[in-house]
């Protein structure tokens, strides 16, 4: 029986990759990368001439099956994403339920993901958090900030750059115009940078300087009554 690694790569900072990484890519059978271009960079870096295949949400479903099966049959696979952990608003989820419900081993490697050092730096209380990813773009996103208009726990967002200052707006709407946020950029790249405030502070910084790259925003809980 084979086994699957679930790989984490760096999100900007190549020097974030780690050392036990490196080796499994190394020496797996096959690595399953979301971009085999974006990743072929990473891999020759660290001078890793492992097979590489395309895996990302567009084939992932046809393709998991037979996945399983080679691995059933003994080989080993790690699954890498453009960056950071696989699975976190990533493809990965697919193949581990199935390697999962079907009694091949997974591993998930400690490493990098954008949304921790975001929550850590951002001041806002982390004992108890919620992550949400990307909210829905139309249908449904009215009925998600409606959902988490009483949500007491910090949430954790992952927002586009273009979308920054529409999402900023609507938790002026949703949350009011005093709730705590924090968005990081860039996170471990040269131009990182922490922006904390009201909503409305927030809002008014990014109205008047574009905001670019990866973007996490993470939003104070409702304060008790």
């Amino acid at each position: 029986m084979g086994k699957l690694y679930l790989v984490p790569t760096p999100i900007g900072n190549l020097d974030d990759m780690t050392f036990r990484a490196i080796k499994v890519l190394q020496e797996v059978d096959l690595i399953l990368a979301e971009d085999t271009r974006n990743s072929g960079k990473l891999l020759k870096h660290f001078e890793i001439s492992t097979q590489m295949h395309s895996h990302h949400m567009h084939n992932e479903h046809k393709t998991v099956d037979n996945l399983v099966k080679r691995m059933q049959a003994g080989e080993t696979i790690a699954l890498i994403s453009d960056a950071g952990t696989p699975a976190i608003s990533d493809p990965g989820f697919l193949l581990t339920r199935a390697c999962v419900e079907s009694g091949v081993a997974v591993e998930c490697l400690p490493g990098a993901t954008a949304f921790v050092p975001a929550l850590v730096n951002s001041g806002l209380p982390n004992d108890k958090f919620v992550f949400e990813g990307f909210l829905p773009d139309k249908k449904g996103r009215q009925t998600r900030f409606l959902a988490l208009e009483e949500e007491s726990r910090t949430m954790i967002f992952y927002v586009s750059p273009h979308k920054l200052n529409k999402t900023l707006a609507e938790f002026t709407q949703y949350f009011g115009i005093d709730r705590r946020v924090s968005v990081s950029r860039e996170l471990s790249k040269l131009h990182e940078e922490t922006i904390r405030g009201t909503a409305e502070e927030v809002l008014k910084h990014f109205e008047t300087k574009s905001a670019k790259g990866e973007i996490v925003v993470c939003v104070a809980g409702k304060s008790g009554k």
